[in-house]
């Protein structure tokens, strides 16, 4: 094991499976020259050259139709967004065709690709620029939607994404791509849609993803500090979802608190409360309480961006409400 940097483990993924693999490219503003908006791809045009890692126009829409059509005639591409804000502009092809030809041609096609890039807020981006969209993707069937939470995770499943025969939306943070974590030296690759059990624990589950896992372990510890001992579940994709883990847990402690950075309505925590009260009513001895950005658009003053993201202290007061049915 060594330490390194989230990007660093992202771009060490990429790295081993060009070589592994001369159909894997990379596409996207900014991946070849600058070495990537937040530095992803750093060197990588330098290895592989401008025939693997390729500088797009400012259009989403059409580097994102030209991925599918590549990933439909063999190759594995992997298309980068600056951000899934913009992806919007590309979504026609993500839903409409990566997701939707390998059963509207019967199996005679597929799209064998992966979009990634930064989603989330990141400070003052404003509302436009600081939005949560793996719910939108994760209700689509033909998608499998990836958001890890740490480097070692980021790298595997980034690897197991690019190998797998379907269209993997792969969700990161950019105010993670600095953190560091001990990352396996050893080739290996994290299955998609197995959740992670971080912590066990007696008292109530703590399920999150992706960069809410910092807030879901601060809150855990500090809970720990007075006697309530958390079991924290990191489900790692949200499409497919790890249901038998969160269950098997929830049956165990009794209560169940979902953490998720996005709006509450029709969203991740949701579709995992229905889940939960229909094949685990039964053991919960409270209501599911769930964390979730405040039903408004993200402002760019940092005192209300504090105000509607989920944090700490939100996170503590639920899971104590479970307990204390207060």
């Amino acid at each position: 094991m060594r330490e390194i940097q989230f990007r660093e483990a992202l771009r060490e993924a990429m790295q081993e499976e060009m070589r592994r693999d001369k159909d894997v490219f990379i596409m996207g503003e900014e991946v070849a020259e600058y070495n990537g908006a937040y530095k992803v791809t750093q060197g990588m045009l330098d290895e592989f050259g401008p025939d693997r890692v390729i500088d797009t126009p400012i259009a989403e829409l059409g580097f994102a139709g030209i991925g599918v059509g590549a990933a439909m005639n063999g190759t594995r591409p992997i298309v980068e967004f600056m951000t899934f804000n913009f992806s919007l502009v590309a979504i026609d092809q993500i839903i409409n065709s990566a997701a939707k030809i390998h059963s509207m041609s019967g199996g005679q096609y597929s799209a064998p690709m992966v979009f990634r890039g930064p989603t989330g807020n990141a400070g003052q981006l404003g509302a436009q620029h600081s939005q949560n969209f793996e719910n939108w993707y994760a209700n689509t069937p033909g998608l499998k939607v990836v958001v890890p939470s740490n480097p070692k995770d980021a790298k595997g499943l980034l690897k197991a994404s690019i190998r797998d025969n379907d269209p993997v939306i792969f969700m990161e943070s950019e105010v993670m791509y600095a953190d560091k974590g001990e990352v396996p030296e050893s080739e290996y690759v994290i299955p998609i849609g197995v959740a992670d059990l971080v912590r066990e624990g007696a008292d109530v589950t703590l399920v999150s993803f992706g960069k809410m896992m910092k807030i879901a372990n601060q809150a855990a510890d500090s809970l720990a500090k007075e006697g309530i001992e958390c079991e924290v579940i990191d489900l790692r994709t949200v499409r497919p979802i790890d249901f038998d883990c969160i269950l098997k847990s929830v049956k165990k402690t009794n209560r169940l608190v979902v953490l998720e950075e996005a709006w509450p309505l029709a969203s991740i925590s949701s579709e995992i409360a229905h889940h939960v009260q229909l094949h685990a009513f039964d053991y919960l001895d409270s209501p599911v309480v769930r964390i979730t950005n405040k039903d408004v658009p993200l402002p760019y003053a940092p005192t209300l961006i504090e105000e509607i993201l989920p944090n700490v202290e939100r996170t503590i007061e639920a899971v104590k409400k479970v307990i204390y049915k207060a």
